[in-house]
Order: structure tokens, then C-alpha cells, then sequence
């Protein structure tokens, strides 16, 4: 027996469902739903102003894309990893789009590369950027990390990275990668990634991809353990 209401399947529905779907997404990977917060169906549903059918459907995507966890005895909450999960994540990242880079070397097409110029021109004229103080990139094509892997024109890599792994990748590299020069640096490094690319140098795309991620991580991860320092329960280190 189909458990979901027939009401849940219209269009309409599904169609709400994907922008609160979206909200969401975008409240956690800004950090606006803290890492760990509990989040309930009536506080959402009030939030958002919709019915519990769409909601559910929107959270059940949040909970496929790794984004909220189901926790025994607490409910959902925001995912929010450990500073050894985090450490996997990104070796995990390293290898999987140092790879899509060298692909993306041989296989990328002169109007694919073009585009992933125009992204890079997109990103220039962002205030944050320009200021040092963030590099913020929205999902899909308009992220840099998210064309490359796309340009290798692998289906493997494409469903780890751009699927399965993406959008819990993005939350982290959104939330923790800001921090001094970074931003200005990373932009820097984008550039020669592209003209590695361009030139059809795969064995240098490669490298200088690795070298980008391990930045990437080292910077998010001396950052989000000085988040999880500062929040830590006085209970967890009491003796």
C-alpha cells in the first residue's frame, strides 16, 4: 500500500517541493542552518509557509544529498562532520577530481573550455571576491569545480562528484575556505588549471588540481577545527 498521499505527486507539488528543496540547501551550505542544528517538520513548514507533503519531500533530498542526518531519539538535523570524516572527504576530492582535470585535459571541447572561462569572468566580478573576503560559487555551472569534473566526460566520475558527493563537498568548501588570501589564491589557481586544460597538458592539469584541493583542504580544515574548538560542549571535556 502507497503510504504518500496522491496530492504529493502532482506537479504543483513536486514543483514546491524543489524550491524548498533549494531554500534549504542554500540556508545550509551559508551556514544560516548551523552544522549539528536540530531542524523539525511544524518549525520548517512555518518558516516556509507550506504543507508537510512538499517538505518532506524536499528534506528526504536533503537527507540523499548528505546534507541533513536522521539522528535516533533526536530527529534530523544539519549534517555536521567530524574533523577525520572531513579529513576523508577531501582525500577523496583530491583524487577523484585531480583525475577529472587530467580527463578534462583530454577531452574537453574548445567551446567547453570557453565556457569554463566565462564562469571564471562571472566569479571576477563578485564583490566578495574582489574584496578578499569569500569565494562564493553557485551550484552547477556556475561552479568551477563542478565544470571540470563535467569536461571529463566521464559518467563515473560525474555521478560521484557531481551527484553523490557534491553537495556535501560544497557546503564545506563554501563554509570554511574564505579565510585570508585564499579566496584571491584559489581564484589565481583556477586560471592555471584552465590553461593546463587548454593546452592539453593532462599529467600538468592533474598535478595542479591536486595541489588546488590539498590547499582547499588544508585551509578548511585548520578552520572548521577552530570552529568545533570554539563550540565544543564543556560536557565532552569535562574529566
Amino acid at each position: 500500500m502507497n503510504s504518500v498521499a496522491p496530492e504529493q505527486n502532482t506537479p504543483e507539488v513536486r514543483t514546491l517541493a524543489e524550491r524548498v528543496f533549494h531554500e534549504l540547501q542554500d540556508a545550509i551550505v551559508r551556514g544560516e542552518l548551523a552544522p549539528g542544528s536540530k531542524i523539525t517538520e511544524p518549525g520548517l513548514s512555518k518558516t516556509y509557509g507550506i504543507s508537510r507533503g512538499p517538505l518532506r519531500e524536499a528534506m528526504r533530498r536533503l537527507e540523499a544529498h548528505r546534507l541533513i542526518e536522521r539522528v535516533p531519539h533526536v530527529g534530523a538535523r544539519v549534517v555536521k562532520l567530524s574533523v577525520k570524516e572531513l579529513l576523508e572527504l577531501f582525500d577523496v576530492r583530491e583524487a577523484l577530481e585531480s583525475m577529472a582535470a587530467r580527463l578534462a585535459a583530454e577531452h574537453m571541447t574548445a567551446e567547453e573550455i570557453a565556457g569554463l572561462r566565462e564562469v571564471l569572468a562571472v566569479h571576477e566580478r563578485q564583490a566578495d571576491l574582489r574584496k578578499g573576503e569569500a569565494y562564493y560559487q553557485r551550484e552547477g555551472d556556475l561552479d568551477f569545480h563542478y565544470r571540470i569534473v563535467q569536461g571529463s566526460h566521464n559518467r563515473m566520475l560525474m555521478t560521484m562528484l557531481c551527484d553523490d558527493l557534491y553537495y556535501l563537498v560544497r557546503l564545506y568548501r563554501t563554509q570554511f575556505s574564505a579565510s585570508g588570501s585564499r579566496p584571491q589564491r584559489a581564484f589565481v589557481e583556477h586560471h592555471r588549471i584552465v590553461d593546463a586544460i587548454e593546452a592539453g597538458d593532462a599529467e600538468l592539469a592533474e598535478l595542479l588540481m591536486r595541489r588546488h584541493v590539498s590547499a582547499s583542504r588544508a585551509n578548511v580544515v585548520d578552520r572548521y577545527a577552530a570552529t568545533l574548538a570554539q563550540h565544543k560542549d564543556p560536557a565532552e571535556t569535562s574529566s
